[in-house]
């Protein structure tokens, strides 16, 4: 029975990478993409590689804050951890397979963190608030710091770039900074959201975070070549037509945004930061060129998701204590 519960959790976190790839793979080149730089198939080949790269040489940053910073996994017994984990991974699956389908990009870091929180009340774990309150707080500036970046890349940019360009090389070098900044946006992207695949697993000790971190790049990168178009679609073009100087400042003020917060080991939204960032290089042209539909509804989700996950991985752990009468 623990060898399948062990097996079960290890899938249920390859299908949580899955749906990250599938959900957030548009926040690295999707505004390439709408930009025109580069067409569907050679954006999700550039996002699979340096996703992967970040996943792997950052990943465990944010793996130790998900395994053992918001319910202390470690300090569990090994199998209430594990059923922790794995139903934590399903409630987080299930939101953002579902918002998937309805092609909003909505934070798979909500959604995991949600999930563990709600889990770890069902079993009467100790919920570490304080860091809980921290990361919130970290939510809350993702967009608001990605905005005011965008806004004043693009500001500076546009008025000095076709200065020092020369006309016949505008249009390459254009294509150069908008692939080089998206690749560096997929790069953070690995190392921040592959704790929300695996963290969880780490923590409750069935595997180690350097085996965790490379199962969950591979089930990111699965989840990429399978589904991730659709929300490329959205973020690339239904938020806002984007101008190619536009795309390069949205995508070098999202990445360096999640760059800083994956340093502390904080699990923010690339979803949150690349909306962000288009919005506030959208307000530099008015607000008339965004979709201000679009962002409401990118915006009901976003406060939606840790609540769904957290009551999802409430409502099951509970059910499978008073079911399998485990955890006490």
């Amino acid at each position: 029975m623990y060898i399948f519960l062990v097996g079960v959790t290890l899938l249920m976190g390859i299908a949580v990478g899955w749906s990250i790839g599938a959900n957030d793979a548009a926040n690295s080149l999707g505004t390439a993409v709408g930009s025109r730089v580069l067409n569907l198939k050679q954006a999700i080949v550039l996002i699979c590689i340096f996703g992967f790269l970040g996943a792997y040489f950052q990943g465990s940053h944010v793996v130790n804050t998900i395994g053992k910073g918001i319910v202390p996994m470690d300090q569990l017994d090994k199998p209430l951890a594990i059923y922790l984990a794995l139903v934590a991974s399903f409630a987080a699956c299930a939101w953002v397979v579902l918002a998937t389908y309805w092609k909003m990009p909505i934070s798979t870091s909500h959604s995991i963190v949600g999930a563990v929180a709600g889990a770890g009340l069902a079993i009467s774990a100790p919920v570490r608030w304080k860091i809980l309150l921290d990361i919130f707080i970290c939510w809350l500036f993702t967009p608001i710091g990605a905005a005011v970046l965008g806004y004043i890349f693009y500001r500076v940019f546009k008025n000095i770039f076709y200065r020092i360009v020369p006309r016949k090389y505008l249009r390459p070098v254009l294509a150069g900074l908008i692939i080089t900044s998206g690749c560096y946006v997929a790069y953070t992207w690995g190392a921040n959201d592959v704790a929300n695949a695996v963290g969880v697993i780490s923590g409750s000790g069935i595997i180690s975070v350097n085996i965790s971190t490379i199962i969950g790049g591979a089930a990111i990168l699965l989840g990429i070549v399978t589904w991730g178009y659709k929300v490329i679609e959205t973020v690339g073009s239904e938020i806002a037509h984007l101008l190619p100087i536009m795309a390069f400042s949205v995508q070098l003020a999202s990445a360096i945004n999640v760059h800083v917060y994956t340093g502390f080991g904080i699990p923010v939204s690339t979803s949150h930061s690349i909306v962000g960032a288009i919005f506030g290089v959208g307000l530099v042209r008015g607000v008339h060129v965004l979709n201000l539909r679009i962002i409401r509804e990118i915006v009901f989700c976003w406060l939606a998701t840790p609540f769904i996950s957290g009551v999802i991985g409430f409502l099951i752990l509970k059910g499978l204590m008073v079911f399998l009468k485990i955890g006490g």
